[in-house]
């Protein structure tokens, strides 16, 4: 599996259209996406899966947005939900170096009962795309797992958490064992050095996906989420997953370069503690698009983005809406590597 920050072909989206996925905003969310799609098209194609009838008013939309329209395609295809990074297809290079989309189980976090719609995408654009399609499966059962669950330095080193792979809570493969997901990441992804972090953030309902904690920003280099405040329920998580990273290694043996990113204030809406993470930022070409929230800490973690991708441009996306999604940048992406 190639890193994200290697060249894209594209990134695959999903139109917003499901109200209760952002209860009390979603009037503002189409327009946050158009903002992305205008910032996305000017540096890769932007593939947008979206409802048959909104196809019109979707790219009335992104042409009033300023969106680079040559560069959008838009396809009709139905989905239960946006978070195209958990259900769409996971790309890899296969043995004879062709573009393959890894189709996971998708069962909408093992907590939603709506979820067809969005497990069938991945083949969809597989075929749609003319590749080759691998359903990975491990003992006769085809395997659940989201794209927001993994992150990876394309060389042969994975990012994952316990709670979320192998916790008790929203089971996705009920008895799959640490050394069989280690022997699954190795047949499917090439990834034979896997660094297990343990707990996500609060607010998080996929309970530990590692793209709001830590990502790979270069081979070695790992960008984590810690948070100051030891009376923030965040504290202690934060805290033990860097001293997990501090002894980890990757692929080749060699210690990790550790760059801590800040954690924003605790964002809420109607009492409700939402994920927001400066970590689930996305990587496009020439550019890194990064959460932001109208925080103090929000110029400090543009500061180390800019200081780290100094090639790319950094640009901030105002995500308190977005958020309420319980989602960000990184979730609602999907990148497709250049051939």
């Amino acid at each position: 599996m190639p890193a994200e920050w290697e060249p894209h072909e594209g990134t695959w989206l999903a139109w917003p259209h499901e109200p209760s996925d952002w209860p009390g905003k979603f009037g503002v969310i189409p327009w946050v996406y158009c903002e992305i799609v205008r910032h996305l098209s000017r540096v890769e194609k932007v593939h947008i899966l979206c409802p048959r009838a909104q196809l019109r008013p979707i790219r009335s939309m992104l042409e009033r947005s300023g969106a680079h329209l040559p560069s959008v395609e838009l396809i009709p295809c139905p989905t239960n939900r946006s978070w195209t990074r958990d259900y769409g297809p996971i790309f890899v290079w296969n043995q004879r170096g062709r573009l393959t989309a890894l189709d996971w189980k998708f069962n909408a976090w093992a907590k939603y009962d709506d979820w067809e719609l969005d497990d069938a995408v991945a083949a969809k654009i597989a075929r749609r795309l003319q590749v080759p399609r691998v359903a990975p499966s491990w003992r006769g059962r085809r395997i659940v797992l989201e794209g927001g669950a993994i992150d990876v330095n394309g060389k042969g080193t994975l990012l994952a958490t316990e709670e979320c792979l192998l916790g008790e809570q929203q089971q996705r493969n009920p008895g799959l064992s640490r050394q069989e997901w280690e022997q699954i990441f190795y047949q499917y992804l090439g990834a034979d050095c896997v660094i297990w972090l343990k707990r996500g953030i609060a607010g998080d309902d996929t309970h530990g996906h590692i793209d709001d904690i830590a990502r790979f920003a270069g081979p070695r280099t790992v960008m984590a989420a810690r948070e100051r405040k030891r009376e923030d329920v965040n504290y202690q998580p934060l805290r033990q997953n860097w001293r997990l990273l501090q002894r980890a290694s990757d692929q080749s043996g060699r210690p990790l370069e550790l760059v801590e990113l800040p954690m924003p204030e605790p964002v809420y809406f109607a009492g409700q503690r939402l994920p927001a993470s400066y970590a689930n930022f996305y990587l496009a070409n020439q550019s890194v698009l990064v959460p932001v929230f109208n925080d103090p800490m929000d110029r400090v973690a543009l500061d180390i983005f800019e200081r780290l991708f100094p090639q790319r441009t950094v640009i901030p996306i105002y995500c308190r809406d977005l958020v309420l999604g319980l989602g960000a940048l990184h979730c609602m992406t999907q990148q497709q590597p250049a051939a």
